[in-house]
């Protein structure tokens, strides 16, 4: 996905701190001419420059609405659903997969859709730079990578220091929606939701919600609930101060 963590500062004696560890692994991936049409076309249009300063996302949009950012849409296809299911609302996209953004541009250029912008950087970096303070309605991290290693583990975007970062963005009352096919993925995002500050589970039972009628299923998820997987839905509230 598309989190850095950064690790501890050098110590005396070392020239530089160590690098930031990424839950992502940039790939590089054949385009056709779908994807190459969205990117040349859709690009100077719906993508973003990551900015130094918090955007004016109504000036961009061109209109004051409900807000959505998703992190990692991979091949866009639940963005673009989404989006084309409640065109009043505004998504903004993150994900650095270039074939998965070419997708998801040539959707909005076909079904001609106006209400979704992306950025194809960092997405912690987009939300510490770009996105103020109280300004979202939900975030959206669907099916991220889970690092299922142990030795990995540190590379999971869900970590106290994003759920503090992402709580600092959404507005009072606003969710954040998280889903994963791992059972033990979504076992330890709840033991990290659980301690961070200022939430609220959305759950009945303090664990998981039914999957929600708003999130598309996705063919991954078709196939995998064939092969007896289950699906996890995580939905934690920000409560007021």
């Amino acid at each position: 996905m598309i989190d850095s963590q950064p690790l501890p500062q050098a110590s005396a004696g070392e020239h530089s701190p160590r690098r930031a560890i990424k839950s992502f692994v940039m790939r590089a991936g054949r385009m056709t001419e779908g994807q190459q049409r969205g990117l040349d076309i859709g690009g100077p249009r719906f993508i973003l420059p990551l900015a130094e300063a918090p955007v004016d996302f109504n000036q961009v949009f061109g209109r004051q609405a409900p807000r959505t950012l998703e992190i990692g849409f991979g091949m866009g296809h639940s963005l673009l659903e989404m989006a084309a299911a409640v065109p009043e609302h505004d998504f903004i996209g993150v994900e650095v997969h270039r074939p998965g953004v070419g997708a998801l541009l040539n959707g909005l250029l076909t079904q001609q859709l106006a209400n979704v912008r992306v950025y194809d950087c960092d997405a912690i970096e987009v939300l510490k730079r770009c996105v103020a303070d109280e300004s979202l309605d939900r975030l959206l991290l669907f099916f991220p990578d889970p690092w299922h290693k142990s030795r990995h583990h540190k590379r999971r975007i869900v970590q106290p220091a994003f759920a503090e970062l992402v709580r600092s963005k959404l507005k009072v009352g606003g969710v954040l929606h998280m889903a994963t096919d791992w059972e033990h993925y979504a076992e330890h995002m709840l033991e990290v939701m659980n301690a961070a500050p200022g939430y609220r589970n959305l759950a009945a039972d303090g664990r998981w919600v039914p999957r929600p009628p708003e999130r598309p299923v996705t063919k991954f998820e078709r196939r995998g609930e064939r092969l007896g997987h289950g699906v996890w839905d995580l939905k934690f509230e920000k409560l007021a101060p």
